[in-house]
């Protein structure tokens, strides 16, 4: 018995293929690597369900392949640890980011901006893996500079554009402190994220910390 490319076991009569070997009538040149995509995307998915199962710690490329339906070979094809491969996904989160607000008021932006992370972090998923990435940020500076880049940046971009607009329309002071305006707009969500542990905000919760949060920065 052999493994093809991805690790899947398949028969010594069937002819092996392996992801750098496409179908003989579109053969790539010779070292050209084929990384498919739905099996690339597939580990992803995998590793963000191991996350949530048993955290980082506990991890294992086996588990991942296992749950991923694929053998180890088609993890390490792509990444050579464990850490490089959290590290990947984690820092792919700042370049996709939130969807940014254009309600065309400062108040309405922050509310849609709050519902959409609030549900966002309520997630079942995030709500595991979040804090105990962060536990892991403690021990790892690696994890510790992916996670801040990831949270933040993709914080940041959403939040700038909210407050570039909010200026644009006279809404808030032209000199804003665009570091606290931040601060003051993520804070919140992400104690209750990572403090509270996910639980859902309570009745007008959002309601409330949309006014306090557009008066805070209109008094900036």
């Amino acid at each position: 018995m052999t493994t093809n490319a991805d690790g899947a076991a398949r028969s010594p009569q069937q002819p092996q293929q392996s992801e750098s070997e496409p179908p003989p009538r579109r053969r790539a040149p010779a070292g050209a690597a084929v990384l498919r995509e739905d099996v690339t995307e597939a580990i992803r998915a995998a590793v963000f369900g191991e996350l949530a199962a048993v955290g980082y710690a506990r991890m294992s490329i086996e588990g991942i392949a296992r749950r991923a339906g694929v053998g180890k070979t088609a993890v390490y094809r792509r990444w050579r640890s464990k850490l490089h491969l959290v590290l990947d996904l984690v820092s792919a989160i700042a370049v996709q980011g939130l969807p940014a607000p254009d309600t065309g008021t400062l108040e309405g932006d922050l509310r849609l901006l709050y519902e959409v992370t609030s549900r966002a972090l309520r997630h079942p998923v995030a709500s595991q893996v979040i804090p105990d990435l962060q536990a892991e940020a403690a021990r790892n500076p690696e994890i510790a500079e992916a996670l801040q880049k990831a949270l933040r940046e993709g914080q940041a971009g959403v939040a700038n554009g909210i407050v570039e607009a909010a200026r644009a329309r006279g809404e808030i002071s032209a000199d804003i402190d665009g570091e606290l305006a931040l601060d003051l707009m993520s804070g919140p969500l992400y104690w209750r994220a990572v403090v509270v542990r996910g639980a859902k905000p309570p009745k007008g919760y959002l309601e409330s910390l949309t006014r306090a949060t557009a008066a805070a920065l209109r008094a900036l």
